[in-house]
């Protein structure tokens, strides 16, 4: 769904240049419609803002084929299971033919497993990850080129395991989408894709225009600000949904702070956090909030 906001100002141009700097794109980039044309008033009497709803123009495009191309990817997924999962069903059917030793089977085959996975990353060559860097890039240049879109493709390795992939371009607002939401499916189906081969699993990060480090500092400076407000009102407070990357991030935040504590609530993918209070700080609060008197003296306390 193309992001949509309403906006108003004392002219109908005020109103869509403001709404065009909050969502981040440029005026060609955005259709408008105007709710209401305003009025000035009589002497600046019943004077009454113009209203408009600007949509960001070109991003449903976007989506949907992000849309089809996972389903096409999760089928194709289903029809051809990985190596790795027909090792574990081999396990499970030599464990058969002896019931009486089903666990001892099930733990020594997990061993040999693992070990391979580790070699395999500590073995890829130079060529290993010249054909799986190229397997990420091919499959987003594909994607791009469908959307009529020119992206540079950057790609490295990091310890043999996590694929970095920064994309560099004129558009990436749209590849962003709404709060990463575009970009974040462009990274779970190049994961797909990658991790269909032979090698040992990689994970893939994607990242454009530093959105990853700018969205973390954003949810930091967050949680510190409702840990706070929940502090003053003395009432826990709920985030809106969130993936389960930016939950750890509120999570990771909050963690050593004496007074609140955060736990997950719902399912996905509205699971959302909770920032509540520790019983510690209630207590606190009280204790301090105590008038004390001495020698016909009142001293204020400061926390």
């Amino acid at each position: 769904m193309a992001r949509q906001i309403e906006q108003t100002g004392k002219t109908i141009s005020e109103a869509v240049e403001t709404a065009v700097k909050k969502l981040g794109v440029e005026l060609s980039d955005v259709e408008y419609k105007v709710l209401s044309e305003g009025s000035r008033g009589f002497l600046g009497l019943g004077a009454k803002p113009a209203k408009v709803l600007v949509t960001v123009t070109g991003e449903d495009e976007a989506e949907e084929i992000l849309e089809e191309v996972k389903i096409e990817e999760v089928a194709e997924e289903v029809k051809e299971p990985r190596k790795f999962f027909k090792k574990e069903t081999t396990v499970v059917e030599k464990a058969t033919e002896e019931v009486t030793e089903v666990v001892v089977e099930e733990t020594v085959e997990t061993e040999k497993v693992e070990a391979p996975v580790e070699n395999s990353r500590a073995n890829l060559t130079e060529e290993d990850k010249k054909i799986i860097l190229g397997t990420a890039t091919d499959f987003l240049k594909s994607i791009f080129d469908t959307m009529g879109m020119e992206v540079k493709i950057n790609t490295s390795f990091e310890d043999n395991k996590q694929i970095l992939i920064n994309l560099e371009g004129e558009e990436m607002g749209a590849i962003i989408g709404k709060r990463g939401q575009t970009l974040d499916s462009l990274q779970y189906l190049t994961n797909l894709v990658v991790n269909k081969g032979e090698y040992a699993y990689m994970n893939v990060t994607i990242d454009t225009e530093n959105y990853r480090v700018r969205r973390k500092e954003t949810l930091e400076h967050l949680a510190f600000n409702l840990a706070k407000k929940a502090k003053h009102n003395r009432r826990n407070v709920t985030l809106e949904p969130m993936n389960p990357y930016e939950r750890r991030i509120i999570h990771a935040t909050l963690q050593n702070d004496r007074y609140v504590t955060t736990y997950s609530e719902g399912v996905e993918p509205f699971r959302y956090v909770v920032i509540a209070l520790k019983n510690n700080y209630s207590s606190k609060k009280r204790y301090n909030n105590r008038p004390q008197e001495r020698n016909n003296t009142t001293e204020t306390t400061e926390e």
